[in-house]
């Protein structure tokens, strides 16, 4: 198969190679965060790629993030504990002020700084973002911000949050999704503020929480943009993470496939390889000719992101369709494996979890589908 930044990729899978299975394990079974495989991302400069030079980064496109972040999972390892450090700052990067841009960006370059957390996501509005409740009130100098979100993943291992909340009522707006601001948040100085982070312990370990808010007050240049425009603002951010969850999810369909593979050519049952046997065969090829392709649709969302071209189509279908090539490919190693796929030793069962995320998050399979309908289609909106 044709790798793209093949210097990168030696250079990812290099460093993946001192955090093995054991390590992973360990941190499932304790729930605890990768800190130092983080840290060692961060040294390397990996997750500083899309930061401008100017800022301390490397000024590389969505392209080479994509293929660091596939290597890692290729390797076995979880980007997903930190991916979120490559992308998030875009909203402050294409829409802050030059003020937030200084303070920000070269700390996060550098590692001093973490932006990982992004509150959109309430437990009453769930994918209708237009229907958060959270709001902030301008008072003075500041904003008083009250309300909650969920799934708010990174939290405790961020110093900053972008929180996406209501300046405005819902039906005060032209539109529904009018009237929403997005704030640049400093978590060390506001937990036991107004803040309160609760985790939330899950079928993956992502270290993601519920986050509440009370009477939790803000200066007013936490405001990043224009107040009210707040979803444009995310709506621009929403690509990239796409594309870049888009490659993870080939990283994974790559792992489960190489795995799969390997097992079927050493595993012998009634004095056969049980590769031999076209109904382990199949599923495996079938499996990496599904991932083929995503791969594909990948690296062209990320080519028109790059040339700074509307690639909405392109993004969210990579994502759909790398989703469930590694949810296929994950299959077919479960089954190849047999009961032996269920025993922690062969990092089978923990992969197989991670990757049935993402059909559901950062954006659902069917949210993917009415967008095409409706956007792509000229189909009637069905929501």
């Amino acid at each position: 198969m044709d790798m793209r930044h093949q210097d990168i990729r030696d250079s990812v899978r290099q460093l993946c190679e001192d955090f093995p299975g054991e390590y992973w394990r360990e941190k499932d079974r304790d729930r605890a965060y990768p800190t130092e495989f983080v840290q060692e991302l961060t040294q390397s400069g990996f997750l500083a790629c899309l930061i401008p030079e100017e800022y301390g980064g490397s000024g590389l496109g969505v392209s080479e993030g994509a293929a660091i972040l596939e290597e890692i999972q290729a390797a076995g390892c979880n980007g997903g504990a930190c991916h979120a450090q490559m992308y998030t700052m875009g909203t402050v990067l294409r829409h802050g002020s030059e003020d937030q841009k200084r303070m920000l960006l070269p700390g996060i370059a550098s590692g001093e700084l973490r932006l990982q957390a992004f509150g959109v996501t309430e437990p009453t509005s769930g994918t209708d973002t237009s229907r958060i409740r959270t709001t902030a009130v301008r008072n003075g100098d500041d904003y008083v911000v009250n309300g909650q979100k969920v799934w708010t993943s990174r939290i405790e291992h961020s110093d900053f949050m972008l929180l996406l909340a209501r300046t405005a009522a819902r039906d005060e707006g032209e539109r529904p999704h009018d009237g929403m601001s997005v704030f640049l948040i400093d978590i060390r100085e506001l937990k036991g503020k107004g803040l309160e982070i609760k985790p939330i312990r899950a079928m993956i370990n992502h270290a993601t929480t519920e986050v509440f808010f009370d009477d939790m007050r803000i200066p007013a240049d936490t405001l990043v943009g224009e107040e009210g425009k707040g979803f444009r603002y995310i709506l621009d951010g929403m690509n990239a993470e796409r594309i870049l969850i888009g490659s993870e999810t080939i990283g994974d369909a790559r792992w489960f496939i190489d795995k799969a593979s390997a097992y079927a050519c050493e595993r012998t049952v009634f004095d056969r390889p049980i590769g031999q046997n076209q109904g382990i065969q199949f599923p495996i090829a079938r499996a990496y000719a599904q991932m083929s392709a995503a791969k594909l649709m990948v690296e062209r969302a990320a080519d028109l992101f790059d040339a700074g071209e509307p690639c909405g189509e392109e993004a969210n279908m990579c994502k759909m369709l790398g989703s469930e090539a590694a949810w296929a490919a994950a299959e077919s190693c479960m089954q190849t494996h047999g009961g032996f796929a269920f025993a922690e030793e062969y990092d089978v069962e923990r992969k197989f979890r991670e990757a049935r995320l993402y059909q559901i998050a950062p954006v659902s399979t069917n949210l993917i589908l009415s967008y095409i309908a409706e956007h792509v289609l000229g189909m009637p909106r069905s929501f």
